[in-house]
């Protein structure tokens, strides 16, 4: 399952070497742990790095490989007899990278497809009300709408919409909490919600819907559905998307946004963050400068990439992760050089 010839002509970096899939699809999967097998191998034959969650309640993860291998394995999902059809109407995008994002493949089996614990919250059954990208701004303009973002803080602090209200939650099981201590059926008659991709959204919309709300929307696609399909200038996004892969986060036409991690906290940091003095590469960020324990063992961390570098040999795991932060940096050289020569 191809994208769309149209919509593929307007994939950022298209030319670049790796395809990545972002996938989800709340479906009646009982049979999941008889599917994990053939689907790691499937993934494992085509070269494919990345992460697949099989759940009783779907199928949730990111993946990227050759833009073969990619078609190959969507071609594998929605026609193949496994899934027997069931992941017709998957959520699904694609981008494109220059270095391949994941250091290897796996096939997870778990309770749910992102984690809740909250088994009235069926999205097979039930969901709020879906908004195209191109209709979210009119309605998270209204008054009357309260504008939530499901993500967590860390998430949050980079990138967020307009007048959206932050949980402050360190995880999505959290999100319960927030709606029994700050949300009232009886008060907030229209909730809008949104989150990176659409699965937590879809999800709490129907948590929502269960705890007596009436009007619930979400937004189709997420984040990344919005940054690839409105026009930077109408844009209400501010900031740039976290993304869970070593490209770390993602600006407007999804392309490499500035963002890296914190080696000890693995918070990410904007450039203001890598400005600050408690900025430490690869031991410390103003997120976690009081931490002494874990700065101990990310700088000793960070001497073994150096040691490792000096002597001309890759530092295992590591190193994948960062050569891939350099070439982020070179992409982002060569992007400065380029508009400076244009003279903008």
């Amino acid at each position: 399952m191809s994208p769309d010839p149209e919509i593929a002509a307007t994939l950022p970096q298209a030319d670049q070497p790796y395809k990545v899939m972002a996938i989800y699809k709340f479906a009646a999967l009982p049979d999941a742990g008889a599917i994990r097998p053939a689907l790691a191998q499937f993934c494992c034959s085509q070269g494919i790095r990345g992460t697949l969650i099989l759940a009783p309640e779907g199928l949730n993860g990111t993946v990227a490989g050759t833009p073969s291998a990619i078609d190959a394995l969507a071609e594998w999902l929605f026609e193949g007899p496994d899934f027997a059809g069931r992941l017709e109407g998957a959520e699904v995008k694609y981008s494109h990278a220059a270095e391949m994002p994941f250091l290897r493949m796996k096939v997870r089996l778990k309770p749910e497809i992102v984690t809740l614990r909250a088994p009235e919250a069926n999205p097979a059954e039930r969901v709020g009300t879906y908004v195209d990208p191109r209709d979210w701004n009119r309605l998270i303009e209204r008054n009357d709408v309260v504008l939530v973002d499901t993500r967590n803080r860390y998430e949050v602090g980079i990138g967020t919409f307009q007048r959206a209200v932050d949980p402050g939650t360190d995880s999505f099981v959290e999100f319960k909490d927030y709606v029994a201590e700050k949300l009232d059926p009886a008060q907030h008659k229209k909730v809008a919600m949104f989150c990176t991709g659409g699965i937590r959204c879809e999800k709490a919309s129907s948590y929502l819907l269960s705890q007596g709300f009436e009007e619930v929307y979400h937004l189709k696609g997420g984040i990344l559905a919005y940054l690839e399909q409105v026009p930077e200038n109408e844009s209400r996004f501010a900031g740039e998307c976290f993304v869970f892969d070593e490209r770390v986060s993602v600006g407007h036409g999804l392309k490499l946004g500035d963002a890296t991690l914190c080696r000890a906290c693995r918070n990410p940091l904007t450039a203001a963050d890598r400005a600050d003095a408690r900025y430490v590469e690869g031991v410390s960020c103003p997120h976690c400068h009081g931490d002494a324990a874990r700065h101990a063992a990310a700088a000793e961390r960070q001497r073994q990439i150096d040691l490792a570098r000096q002597r001309g040999r890759a530092h295992l795991g590591d190193a994948a992760i960062t050569d891939a932060a350099e070439a982020r940096a070179r992409k982002r050289d060569r992007a400065d050089a380029s508009r400076r020569a244009n003279g903008s």
